[in-house]
């Protein structure tokens, strides 16, 4: 939680100091939780995994299910009202803004919530639904209600969400860490 601190101070110009970020910033308090929660859910204790999540989110006024995969230096910025569901995943270095929904579609089984690749970010009050995947470098703009995959280097604007392909994308040469 060190590490993810430090990359809130670096990314948030609000932010004026390591210990302000780790005293006062809900969505490091609210992954901290969740991270309890997320290891109780692993080791089988579906109830105290609930609770912990409960007592969070009344905390914070950020909702994450235990089962939910979050990676590293996850920026939830704000906070309130973002709820992220039992099966999303998301990946390192994500920033997320405030009202945002990692939700469903309606599907019961299986992965039903959207999988973020590292280093999106996605903007306030978006609702991203179902088993989709946003591609890693992308954003999802304020408002968007995303319902299709999201490809890699792309903006997300709109409801329906409509695709901008970055101009930086289209002229770059696909490295590794674009596949």
């Amino acid at each position: 939680m060190f590490d993810t601190a430090k990359s809130i101070l670096k990314r948030d110009p609000a932010a004026k100091s390591l210990m302000m970020v780790i005293l006062t910033y809900p969505g490091l308090h609210a992954l901290g939780y969740h991270r309890l929660s997320h290891w109780l859910h692993l080791q089988h204790h579906p109830l105290f995994a609930a609770i912990v999540a409960r007592w969070s989110t009344k905390r914070t006024g950020i909702t994450i299910a235990p089962g939910a995969q979050i990676g590293r230096r996850v920026f939830i910025d704000h906070g309130v009202g973002v709820v992220i569901g039992e099966t999303a995943v998301i990946e390192d270095d994500v920033t997320i803004l405030h009202g945002v929904t990692l939700g469903a579609r309606g599907q019961t089984n299986g992965l039903r919530h959207p999988h973020v690749e590292p280093h999106s970010f996605i903007g306030a009050h978006a609702q991203l639904l179902g088993a989709i995947t946003i591609g890693r470098h992308s954003k999802i703009g304020a408002n968007a209600v995303v319902i299709k995959n999201v490809p890699i280097y792309t903006t997300a604007v709109g409801n329906p969400a409509r695709l901008i392909q970055h101009a930086s994308f289209e002229k770059k040469t696909h490295t590794n860490d674009d596949i």
